[in-house]
């Protein structure tokens, strides 16, 4: 039985913006009748049965609440994998693609199998990302959350990448055997500061405030994450961090006093400094 209005009906006369409804629109396709997204387009007169009719008003009420996309439809894409996400983990951001690019950019520049250290790996966005990317890579992910390792194993499991990447759980490095060493050092902390009113906005407000805020000046994190780096980076190894917009100068300062060297601000997109990255002395 159809019940709806046609498609192109149901994204005119949606109160979410249009991107919205045809990402919406989209997955209902492709879960109810197995038709890609182009057929919003080839076949705009279509009409929804009513058993996806009512899952399309359910879905477009979850969005009007606030709720993220990415964890309506349970899954977010980047950097070239398709990752499993929900209101355990960080959805991933397209500006954290920066922090897996210049670790691929390090193991290309690496003549043995590289081994990564992912701190705080969430739904393993990072990690897998680099497992999938470079095949020899030996991963090792941690995270403090159950729940997030257990989505990132899920996630590991469906990209087939599980021989590759191993999950601990522990706050940063405590997960580590004490003489683990390696290449390269990722990570994206909670940097943002306790009192930041975005907290309160948008998808963050859905998102673990643990995986956004140090519940303190955003700060605490990242300096727990590069004063530990040097007992677990092998010698001339690279340690990079994602941070706020406005944290370049503070993260970098914390790399100098720790003995970095060849320290680095590198720039996103939109051209704000959001990763730093340093050197341990050969």
């Amino acid at each position: 039985m159809s019940v709806s209005q046609p498609l192109r009906e149901l994204i005119s006369n949606c109160s979410l913006p249009a991107n919205e409804a045809r990402i919406l629109l989209a997955h209902l396709l492709e879960k109810h009748y197995q038709l890609p997204r182009s057929a919003l387009l080839s076949r705009d007169d279509m009409s929804l049965n009513e058993q996806a009719f009512q899952e399309w008003e359910n879905l477009v009420t979850r969005r009007v609440n606030g709720e993220p996309i990415a964890y309506i439809l349970g899954k977010k894409g980047f950097h070239n994998i398709e990752l499993q996400v929900g209101p355990g983990v960080l959805i991933p951001r397209p500006e954290t693609e920066l922090l897996v690019d210049i670790a691929l950019n390090e193991i290309a520049k690496l003549n043995k199998p590289p081994r990564v250290l992912d701190l705080g790996t969430g739904s393993g966005a990072i990690a897998l990302s680099i497992a999938n990317a470079s095949p020899l890579a030996s991963v090792v992910a941690t995270d403090q959350s159950a729940e997030a390792l257990a989505i990132a194993i899920k996630n590991a499991k469906s990209l087939n990448l599980t021989k590759q990447a191993q999950f601990l759980q522990g706050s940063w490095y405590e997960a580590l055997i004490q003489q683990s060493q390696f290449d390269v050092i990722v990570s994206n902390p909670p940097y943002i500061p306790n009192q930041d009113p975005h907290l309160s906005q948008g998808d963050l407000r859905f998102e673990p405030s643990s995986a956004l805020t140090d519940y303190g000046s955003g700060l605490s994190c990242l300096q727990a994450i590069i004063s530990g780096a040097d007992k677990f980076l092998k010698p001339g190894g690279l340690i990079a961090v994602e941070h706020g917009f406005d944290q370049s100068e503070s993260v970098v300062d914390l790399m100098k006093i720790t003995g970095l060297i060849d320290v680095q601000a590198h720039l996103d997109l939109a051209g704000h400094c959001r990763v730093a990255s340093g050197r341990k002395r050969p």
